[in-house]
């Protein structure tokens, strides 16, 4: 690999593997989960993940010509490229700041409760904002259809993932505790709205 010569669209994809990577390999230090959703309710969020996955990433290695809306100058593509870096250190911010409470999956561990500092002062499911942002970053670097309809598919697998999370953790952190965080904190946009 010589990152002189890389553009920086391949730069993206590299990062992107070296982000995934890194998080399977978080996995070695995830806490034990006490209980989690039934795993039938997982399934339209997974789809729509699967959806995402094969156009942002499975689409533009086939040999077939993508019609382009755009196409990003280097300059701006290296520019993605820093700010797609930025967001990945956010969602391990987020990761770091959850320690063993994270698990992978919708679940809570022993002794779980609400965090409210750090990245979740600012959204209640940072890691799940920081994907979605990655990925609309990819898709302006790659500026297909199939790439803008793969970074919506990502936002809308993590909005449905955040949402049943939310009914989950609710239920089991107890529905004051949650509501009022859910007051104070949006769910994935930083300065959104927040729950009534």
């Amino acid at each position: 690999m010589n990152l002189p010569n890389m553009p920086a669209e391949h730069a993206l994809f590299w990062l992107w593997g070296i982000w995934y990577a890194s998080w399977l390999a978080s996995l070695l230090w995830a806490g034990r989960a006490q209980s989690r959703p039934d795993w039938r309710q997982h399934g339209a969020y997974q789809m729509a993940t699967m959806a995402g996955v094969f156009l942002l990433f499975v689409v533009p290695s086939l040999p077939v010509v993508q019609p382009q809306l755009w196409t990003i100058v280097e300059p701006m593509g290296w520019l993605l490229l820093a700010l797609t870096f930025l967001t990945f250190a956010f969602a391990w911010w987020a990761r770091i700041t959850m320690g063993r409470l994270w698990n992978g999956l919708i679940s809570v561990n022993a002794d779980h409760h609400i965090i409210d500092t750090g990245p979740f002062a600012i959204v209640r499911h940072p890691i799940y904002t920081a994907i979605i942002v990655a990925a609309f970053f990819l898709a302006i670097d790659l500026g297909t259809i199939a790439a803008l309809a793969g970074a919506v598919m990502f936002a809308l697998a993590f909005w449905m993932k955040a949402s049943l999370e939310e009914v989950f953790l609710r239920k089991t952190l107890g529905p004051q505790d949650y509501d009022a965080y859910r007051r104070r904190v949006p769910m994935l946009v930083p300065f959104g709205p927040k729950a009534a």
